[in-house]
């Protein structure tokens, strides 16, 4: 590059590498206006048009440089993150193929076109690759890169079975040519023994393990000692592994968890690797039983208050031993239990230790609760979280017979009360600290909630959102806290509220996979995007970054593992890489925004094309729930449900099914009001086409996936999107004759899609010729037309069935969040018979295809539908009214009388949570009944 070059491109790679691309683009225009064939500048413009998000006008320079099949690292370099940025992964690599070609003794474009291949999970052309390099250059590394994509491509659902093992053979003869041991380092190591394994030679494996080498490796290699145990297990070999276990247990002090459950697992083998043990099988488990129990005593005497490993084995073994009736001492769990509480109940996490190991009945029951009430105590602070641990313990194993709304109103006041002779502890702690007292609000909160299921007075959560806003305001950073009054505020109608304190969680990157759905759960049933809204949009779409930086960045982690040698981290990438990929929770997000979108735009083409293109693949992955319920904490008695069960929206958490079911209405319904064809699908999409997965299912033919009812997808819906999936169905086969006939053909269809792209360069319809047989679409069939028939009566009489609901609901308990629902889903009925007949507005459209008699039967079921939903708009607004009234906040305020006293809990406190939250209800209600109003004014 010539000097004077050099100052004219040197202000362009500035002004990208500050973000400065608006001054990249003017920089860029300027040489090319000297040099407009200077490849390098053109993909400097491409690179910062891409980070304008100018698609369509980075999109002809990126086709330009491509075509000129470049070779300078430059070039490449920037294409790189261009094509990146597009998604065209395909394309990254054809452009490194093409330079490696014409500089096939190049090592840096060797790598580069592996590492494009790795990224796309393109295993077999990245093995290719990588053998080509280790033949050139004679590096082991390259030998490696081979073998582990060779292993990668084997244990690629999509490999053919029979070829699996002629991959790992060949993975293991190319491992053994290498002059250089695998033991030379961890993590070829840990290929060779993953080879090994997958070929099930657990001997040789194991060998190389136990050699001095191996062992020493093992112990300072996490991924390494996971095979081993894991060689082990499928050796058998679980006793000699316990007395291994407990030697470095005993000797070596190591207080690894593994090792402890190897050493339990070495004491029932006698039992649990046979379905129905002998007597002697039984006898000698005892004797080996006995034997541990001593060992980890002993340990645990010797560790004290150092290390709860041992004390917590100990208990671990006695719950296995009596799951297997080989327990020798009827009384042996609960000295255990009592003896743990009095080591380690000063610790937060004694609670959650001991929960699964005292579940105890009869006298034992008795006696365990004796000795918990007798350690209660609030003293000091010293006291306070042993005494919290009691109370939450004593709870666990509350009987049914025991949970009579007035013990349960008994035990919420003496949570509040001990909750607030608690709070001078941390009063002197800054706001960035959690309060000690915090675990007895959320005691009381629970209890709150389970007053509520027991009596079905929504009083009681009035009492909940009290205490539990009041520990927010004392306890800033309790997530925990927040998580109890997202569910409440859900409850209680207050979907503002929920959105409030899930924002102030502060939830970031990959937990906004795990966590979203605390707030987007059938988020449309409280948005009011139809009233123009986007609060609930903008969430959706804000959670969805982490799904974007994924399908970016996770690639590049895994080429940058390939590169520093760590192989171990590979396939654990690759599967983080594919649930976050094929998240549930995103898909359901996904659907949620289309059902929000639809009230709140305009219904077109455009908006129809390519959501139905974006729905169609969704409706072919393989999905992960990744979603963490686990979370929310739960300090309910086992003897009845989980506070997450208890407070769960509906009574039902949608789930695949319930996504495969609104995926079958949306595609169908998109497919009715779309003009495209397959030819065209790709020529609408910048980046590459997600693979599909390998389920059989996606074998079958679209239309008759879409056309199936499985009766496990029908148990996530509720009772009333059942009838709208019901009623969806019939209205795609009744109008689906229509839709054929009146669809122009395919070849109308490409040319003027060709038209188009001439008209507009750039336009992301690329490279389209009209086909020989174009027609301007004019020209009608030769058959005749379809019959026109009446609704079918579900359609016809889907929305009074719904006006009979609402109104039941609303004479009744007025529960805003059912009413809320059952005002949505009334609504997408609407939207979806709006999105079907949208072909047949036009009277032209009609008149040409003979369809005369669908206005009038669409005008009644129309006219139903706005007569319905009118009426059910002014219910709403007519609640929203009475919901924020004075009566409403005293109410309030009267049903937190229990839980007020004072250090500040005043009438004061409650009566701004009670005006928050009837202000929250009147504007969600409101809200929704005026964005009726607003779509029917659109559509009607």
């Amino acid at each position: 590059m010539s000097s004077t070059l050099d100052r004219q491109i040197r202000p362009i790679y500035d002004a990208l590498e500050t973000g400065s691309n608006k001054s990249a683009v003017l920089a860029c225009n300027k040489v090319l206006k000297k040099q407009p064939n200077n490849v390098l500048v053109k993909a400097l413009k491409a690179l910062a048009l891409v980070k304008l998000q100018k698609v369509e006008e980075s999109l002809v320079l990126c086709d330009e440089v491509l075509a000129s099949k470049p070779v300078d690292d430059g070039v490449l370099t920037a294409m790189m993150h261009v094509l990146r940025g597009l998604g065209r992964h395909n394309d990254m690599i054809a452009m490194f193929e093409n330079a490696y070609k014409q500089q096939p003794t190049s090592e840096e474009l060797g790598q580069q076109t592996f590492l494009a291949n790795v990224r796309v999970g393109n295993w077999k052309s990245a093995q290719q690759i990588a053998t080509k390099m280790n033949k050139q250059l004679r590096e082991d590394r390259f030998l490696y890169w081979s073998v582990f994509s060779t292993l990668l491509q084997a244990n690629d659902p999509s490999t053919p079975p029979e070829l699996q093992p002629v991959l790992l053979k060949l993975a293991q003869r190319l491992i053994e040519t290498t002059s250089v041991p695998s033991y030379s380092s961890p993590d070829r190591l840990y290929v060779h023994i993953l080879v090994l394994r997958e070929l099930k030679l657990y001997d040789e494996a194991l060998a190389l393990l136990t050699t001095e080498i191996g062992q020493a490796i093992c112990e300072t290699s996490l991924v390494c000692e996971e095979l081993r145990r894991d060689l082990i297990h499928l050796k058998g070999l679980i006793k000699e592994e316990g007395d291994r276990a407990e030697q470095r247990i005993v000797e070596k002090k190591d207080r690894n968890w593994l090792e402890f459950i190897s050493l339990l697992d070495a004491a029932l083998w006698d039992v649990t690797s046979v379905p129905e043990p002998s007597d002697e099988a039984k006898a000698a488990a005892k004797e080996r039983i006995k034997h541990t129990q001593e060992v980890l005593a002993k340990v645990a005497e010797e560790d004290g208050l150092k290390d709860r490993s041992a004390a917590l084995a100990s208990l671990d073994l006695e719950k296995r031993a009596r799951a297997q009736d080989v327990s020798t001492d009827p009384s042996l769990a609960r000295t255990l239990a009592e003896n743990y509480f009095s080591k380690f109940s000063s610790k937060a996490c004694c609670y959650e230790d001991l929960q699964p190991y005292v579940l105890f009945e009869g006298d034992e029951l008795a006696k365990w609760t004796s000795f918990l009430e007798s350690q209660r105590s609030f003293e000091t602070l010293a006291d306070l979280q042993r005494g919290i641990n009691v109370l939450k313990l004593l709870r666990w194993n509350l009987t049914t017979d025991e949970l009579t709304p007035e013990l349960e109103l008994a035990r919420a006041k003496d949570y509040v009360k001990e909750y607030l002779a608690a709070l001078p502890f941390g009063k002197s702690l800054p706001d960035t600290e959690l309060q000690p007292a915090d675990d007895l609000a959320l005691l009381a909160g629970e209890t709150y909630v389970n007053l509520w299921k027991l009596t079905n007075d929504q009083s009681h959560l009035f009492s909940a959102a009290s205490i539990l806003e009041y520990a927010s305001a004392r306890s800033k950073q309790s997530y925990r806290i927040r998580l109890l009054l997202i569910r409440i505020y859900h409850l209680l109608g207050a979907p503002s509220l929920a959105l409030e304190h899930y924002r102030l969680m502060n939830v970031k990157q990959v937990q906004t996979d795990t966590l979203s759905h605390l707030v987007l759960t059938r988020a449309a049933t409280f948005s009011l995007s139809a009233l123009g809204d986007i609060t609930y949009l903008s969430e959706c779409m804000d959670s969805s970054q982490i799904y974007m930086s994924n399908s970016q960045e996770t690639s590049e982690f895994i080429s940058r593992a390939f590169q520093m040698e760590k192989y171990s981290q590979i396939e654990d990438i690759i599967v983080f890489e594919d649930r976050l990929d094929n998240s549930l929770q995103r898909d359901l997000m996904k659907i949620e925004h289309v059902r929000m979108r639809l009230a709140h735009e305009q219904i077109n083409a455009d908006l129809v094309d390519m959501e139905l293109i974006e729905l169609k693949f969704i409706f072919d992955r393989l999905h992960h729930d990744n979603r963490d319920f686990s979370i929310i904490p739960n300090y309910q008695p086992h003897s009845i449900p989980s506070f997450n069960e208890q407070t769960l929206p509906f009574g039902k958490i949608p789930g695949i099914g319930w996504l495969t079911v609104f995926l079958k209405i949306y595609i169908k319904a998109f497919q009715l009001a779309s003009d495209l064809v397959e030819s065209v699908e790709d020529k609408l999409l910048i980046g590459d086409r997600p693979k599909p997965s390998n389920d059989p299912e996606n074998k079958i033919p679209l239309n008759e996936r879409l056309a199936k009812k499985k009766e496990e997808e029908m148990e996530e819906l509720t009772p009333d999107e059942l009838a709208f999936y019901e009623f969806a169905s019939a209205l795609s086969e009744w109008l689906a004759p229509y839709h054929d006939y009146a669809r122009p053909p395919p070849s109308a269809l490409l040319a003027e899609a060709a038209k188009q792209n001439e008209l507009k360069p750039g336009h992301p319809l690329r490279n389209i010729t009209p086909p020989p047989d174009a027609t301007n679409g004019s020209s009608k069939k030769d058959e005749e037309p379809p019959t026109v028939k009446e609704a079918p009566e579900v359609v016809s009489k889907f929305f009074e069935e719904m006006r009979t609901r609402f109104k039941a609901v609303a004479e009744g308990s007025q529960e805003p969040t059912e009413l809320l629902h059952l005002a949505t889903l009334t609504q997408e009925a609407f939207l979806v018979f709006t999105i079907e007949t949208v072909r047949f507005k036009p009277a032209s459209v009609i008149k040409q295809n003979k369809l005369n008699g669908l206005t009038p039967a669409f005008k009644e079921v129309r006219t139903k539908a706005v007569e319905v939903l009118t009426e059910i708009s002014n219910e709403l607004i007519k609640i929203a009214e009475q919901s924020a009234t004075r009566e409403k906040r005293d109410a309030f305020i009267a049903a937190s009388k229990d839980v007020q006293a004072e250090s500040g809990f005043d009438h004061d406190f409650v009566l701004g949570v009670a005006r928050k939250t009837t202000d929250a209800k009147k504007h969600v209600l409101e809200g929704v009944g005026k964005g009726i109003q607003k779509v029917l004014k659109n559509h009607a």
